[in-house]
């Protein structure tokens, strides 16, 4: 899926190093985000996207997890950014990491990419049958709440830690 230059693409095994240098300088997650791929060496990063690919079909899925989708945002082949798309919620995605995530290299930051990122997730997310996207960000975390709201994110409650938004894809 293409918008402005920029591309959406779902992880696969092929993935390079470009990658792996992205999730690096994104390091081990902020504000919600967790990155459990920012240190691996290159071997242990090929296991790992093999990983996301199995994930998305639910292969070798954990009971506790759900199905999801990895994806990288990419400007001219470059990635600049990462979304998580689940398939579906469980009780415990619905207390706390709703449907998706979505981070923006620290280099790339206040472009505007998040909200282009997201916005082509949430198309993804509406192709996949999901008509409706729970996000969840920190309470003090505004740059993703001001983006979630310019996708038209309606804030449902907060907590001491999180906002909770739900999106309509269609």
């Amino acid at each position: 899926m293409i918008m402005d230059g920029l591309v959406l693409c779902k992880a696969t095994t092929d993935d390079g190093m470009d990658v792996r240098d992205m999730l690096r300088e994104i390091g081990p997650g902020e504000n919600g985000f967790e990155n459990h791929a920012y240190d691996l060496s290159e071997a242990d990063f090929k296991k790992w996207l093999q990983s996301r690919v199995e994930m998305e079909t639910g292969i070798n899925l954990d009971a506790k997890y759900v199905p999801m989708t990895t994806y990288w945002l990419r400007r001219n082949g470059y990635p600049i950014g990462t979304s998580k798309l689940r398939h579906r919620l469980n009780e415990a995605l619905l207390q706390g990491g709703g449907h998706l995530g979505f981070c923006i290299r620290p280099t790339e930051r206040g472009k505007g990419y998040a909200k282009k990122l997201l916005t082509l997730t949430l198309a993804r997310a509406q192709q996949m049958g999901i008509t409706k996207v729970l996000l969840t960000c920190d309470i003090g975390n505004a740059p993703s709440w001001r983006t979630i709201e310019s996708c038209g994110g309606k804030l449902e409650r907060t907590t001491e830690k999180d906002r909770f938004y739900w999106i309509q894809t269609g």
